[in-house]
């Protein structure tokens, strides 16, 4: 004991294991004869630092991988960052500006050594801090998505799905980010409530006196309107239908159409229709044959083409044509208006349609078998219900937007004619036998690649696949060792982005699912129920709680109130209970350590003998559920029931029994069973807590394996009956010790206890024990009631607490009186039950015979404490 500490030092454990673990090489996985478990993990942008979701995913996975270990399983869980051409191209081009330098006036090669530069700088930051965690990440097998490797495989992806026709280019409706310049998918959109207005613009009618009233929240896009739409059984507007209306500002004559996709509710009934600047507009458009007109550049100003709002924010330009159309007369009127408004993920500005020209990805027939799989739970969901989210995006899946006007990234391997004919190859010289093939006195040097790079997600959705294809001399090998792997863990809001893609892909590609299992995690959230995030300061620095509390802390944090696809209310408070439990397992494995002096070669005693069986018996039903939680991802759940095994039924019930007094022994076989036992506890937590339980396990075991190799002994036979005896026995100690107190007696006055039992058996098992926990210097067992005597009933027996010390009963009155009224309820609501025959009818016979059970034992109950109450108030 003398080279113990008093604390657990947690800064000092994990820097010494982390790196012990690392020289060991016990993250590193190479194919062998056992079974794989491998996980890869979702990989985070090159711009990313720890947050509380990253700790809640990675502390899960961490979790899987070490519970596989204990269980026998090849784990590997490979770790790698995403390159995030939109973030990281920011990133870039904000530092940039600060040296004083324009993107646009550097050429791709000189912008893209500025990229790797600040790559190689900032991009493996959130890597490094995955360790502070204690993620068990094979670090060997570290993956970027624009390795080489990567590289090479994205650019064979997208010319095979070309070759096979899924792969096209057209000029469509996209959201278009005026910040980041690029188009984005719909799933790179999200929407927020917005208060917004509602303009009311009066269009006359041309030839006319009339004029038809529209309700607009975006009066800036007037500018492109070329018709107005009303529907065709309007009553209003019949009359008006084939005639022409102006457009206010730009008096340009535009035809008023019918069409039965307009809302008669809302607004006036009647439609501007912008076929450049919304998608309903543009679906109209391509219906009606309209004229399309964009009014805007790139980056969200007004274009050449309305000289008098030129280069102005759409924003800035929204505010003056207000004015401007009340200046002529034709601003009717403006309402407060509640809309939802689409921001891109990435910059967070608000995104614009817009027609451009983009290479998509036909996904109709790439998703059925994807969709399959998880119907018919070759793939599973946990939670289940992210089936049915997911079922209908795939049934009603669009066409993917895979190109991005951007640098940073996977460039798009196709190449262009002087006549703009497209070539698809690998290579520059692939597609130039292409164009050879059409025109042999061409040369190569008349080709030049597009300038796009590939939708970030294009690259992601290979990663189970090609992470495995990192070492071309094992590829094959690691591949079908590992792939599928076992369960991929990630957040519900990129279920389109992410996990639907690497299924299809992996059903593509591999002709199989690419994981068997799918675990969602929820939103991290404050104890007031917001999302935690760094803008709304309510997210707390994750590296500064690791050094103030400790790894172990902060994973014990996130997952004890961590349900499956529910999300987290996260209180600071779990990181204090994370601490003191860490206090408790320290402060008993030096309590443990002490008994090593007091050892005697002997036969254990009843006491020892007893709390051994029945600490075995609760470890053995312990692993049981915690293996049904994991079967189900109920992570929360087996932290839960570990930490109280380890709290309640070891630390404050099996030491308390075996502590040996102070001239006591403890038999040597007693001691090595409780060192036995505890380090047993110590691998079934290790998964949640792996610091302090490696350091604890050490100091209880001299020379022993590491606590991480260590393997968990295999289920035996549960002896059920020894559990409701350690039940029983808890029960009568805690009532024992209630009674004393409610009757002003001290804890360590002794007492004679008799009792009246069918199980006479059990009182004989635990006379010691009981004798030596509630002070007793007489167990006995009695036919009939003890007069002047406290009366207590457990479990239908019994007991009569007597001592040489004057008890007021009055007390014990009053608390009989309080349970009997409490029993004669709690039989109510059971006869009740009982009575209705619906529920006798349909109910499992087991849930009726426990009803039934429950009545038996009320009943009992409510006779005994009665005839108590009678012999006392005589």
């Amino acid at each position: 004991m003398t080279d113990i500490q008093k604390q657990f030092n947690s800064t000092e454990a994990e820097k010494k294991w982390y790196q012990h673990w690392m020289d060991k090489g016990y993250f590193n996985s190479q194919p062998d004869d056992r079974p794989a478990y491998s996980i890869v993990m979702p990989p985070p942008n090159v711009t990313g630092v720890l947050h509380m979701g990253h700790a809640l995913n990675n502390t899960v996975q961490d979790i899987l991988i070490r519970r596989a270990k204990s269980l026998g399983y090849n784990t590997c869980w490979v770790p790698g960052t995403d390159h995030a051409s939109i973030a990281t191209e920011a990133k870039v081009v904000e530092l940039l500006q600060e040296k004083g330098i324009d993107k646009n006036n550097l050429s791709r090669e000189d912008f893209l050594e500025h990229a790797w530069e600040w790559k190689e700088k900032y991009g493996n930051i959130i890597l490094e801090q995955l360790k502070k965690l204690g993620c068990s990440l094979d670090w060997n097998r570290t993956n970027f998505t624009l390795d080489d490797h990567y590289y090479d495989a994205v650019i064979r992806t997208f010319v095979d799905l070309y070759n096979k026709g899924y792969i096209y280019k057209a000029a469509r409706m996209t959201n278009w980010d005026p910040v980041a310049l690029t188009a984005l998918s719909d799933e790179e959109v999200y929407y927020k409530e917005t208060q917004s207005k509602l303009y009311y613009v009066s269009y006359k009618i041309a030839e006319s006196k009339e004029s038809i009233t529209i309700a607009t929240v975006r009066p800036e896009t007037i500018l492109g309107d070329t018709a107005i739409c009303v529907h065709p059984e309007d009553e209003r507007y019949k009359h008006l239908i084939g005639k022409k209306a102006i457009v206010p500002i730009v008096n340009r004559e535009v035809p008023i159409i019918a069409d039965d996709y307009i809302d008669l509710e809302f607004g006036t009934g009647a439609l501007k229709v912008t076929p450049a600047h919304d998608i309903n507009d543009y679906n109209l458009g391509e219906k009606h044959n309209l004229e399309v007109i964009n009014v805007l550049n790139d980056n969200g100003t007004i274009n050449e083409l309305f000289p008098e709002y030129e280069g102005k924010d759409r924003m800035e330009v929204r505010k003056i044509i207000v004015k401007d159309i009340e200046a002529i007369g034709q601003l009717e009127k403006v309402e407060d208006y509640t809309n939802q408004v689409g921001l891109s993920e990435r910059t967070h500005a608000v995104v614009e349609p817009k027609i451009s020209m983009q290479w998509w990805c036909k996904m109709e027939d790439l998703a059925k078998p994807a969709l399959e799989v998880v119907e018919n739970d070759t793939i599973q969901f946990f939670p289940s219900k992210f089936k049915n989210l997911y079922r209908h995006w795939m049934e009603n899946i669009q066409d993917w937007c895979i190109s991005r006007q951007l640098r940073w990234g996977h460039r798009i391997p196709a190449w262009y004619d002087t006549e703009g004919n497209i070539y698809v190859g690998e290579t520059k010289e692939e597609a130039f036998v292409k164009y050879q093939e059409k025109n042999s006195s061409a040369s190569i040097d008349d080709l030049k690649q597009d300038e796009d790079v590939l939708d970030t997600w294009f690259s992601s959705w290979l990663w189970p696949i090609e992470v495995f294809q990192k070492d071309v001399t094992s590829s094959d090998k690691d591949l079908a060792y590992y792939y599928p792997t076992q369960t991929l863990v990630t957040a519900p809001e990129i279920i389109f982005f992410w996990v639907a893609r690497m299924i299809i892909a992996g059903m593509e590609y591999k002709n199989t699912i690419p994981f068997k299992d799918v675990y969602f995690t929820g939103i991290v959230r404050d104890k007031e129920g917001k999302k935690m995030s760094k803008s709304l300061g309510n997210s707390p620095d994750l590296l500064q709680l690791i050094e103030e509390h400790g790894a172990d802390a902060v994973r014990f944090s996130v997952l004890i109130a961590s349900p499956a696809g529910n999300d987290i209310l996260y209180d600071e408070a779990f990181l204090e209970q994370g601490k003191q439990f860490n206090h408790k397992m320290w402060n008993a494995m030096r309590l443990v350590k002490m008994w090593e002096e007091k050892q005697e070669e002997r036969a254990l005693n009843d006491i020892e003998s007893f709390a051994i069986e029945w600490m075995k018996a609760k470890l053995e039903d312990a692993k049981e559920k915690t293996q049904n939680h994991f079967n189900h991802y109920q992570l929360s759940e087996a932290l839960k029931l570990i930490y109280s095994l380890i709290w309640d039924d070891f630390c404050s019930w099996y030491l308390e029994w075996m502590k040996p007094g102070k001239e006591e022994t403890i038999a040597t076989a007693a001691y090595q069973e409780s060192i036995k036992i505890f380090d047993e506890l110590l691998l079934l937590l290790h998964p949640f807590m792996p610091f302090i339980t490696e350091e604890i396990h050490h100091n209880l075991l001299d020379n022993e394996e590491d606590l991480m190799l260590k393997q968990l002994s295999k289920n035996e036979n549960l002896n059920k009956e020894i559990l409701e005896q350690g039940k029983k026995l808890q029960n009568i100690i805690t009532a024992i010790r209630e009674a004393k107190q409610k009757n002003q007696m001290k804890p360590r006055d002794v007492i004679q206890l008799y009792y009246i039992s069918k199980d006479v058996s059990f009182y004989e098992k635990t006379k010691a024990l009981l004798k030596n926990q509630i002070f007793a210097d007489k167990v006995e067992a009695c036919t009939e009631a003890i007069d002047n005597a406290i009366t207590l009933v457990i479990q239908a027996d019994k007991l009569f607490m007597q001592s040489d010390i004057e008890i007021d009963y009055s007390v014990q009155i009053e608390k009989l009186k309080g349970e009997l009224t409490h029993l004669e309820k709690f039989l109510f609501g059971i006869n009740k039950k009982l009575s209705n025959e619906r529920f006798l009818a349909n109910a499992k016979k087991e849930v009726v015979d426990l009803e039934y059970k429950k009545q038996a034992d009320t009943e009992a109950k409510i006779t005994s404490i009665k005839e108590s109450l009678a012999r006392m108030e005589n």
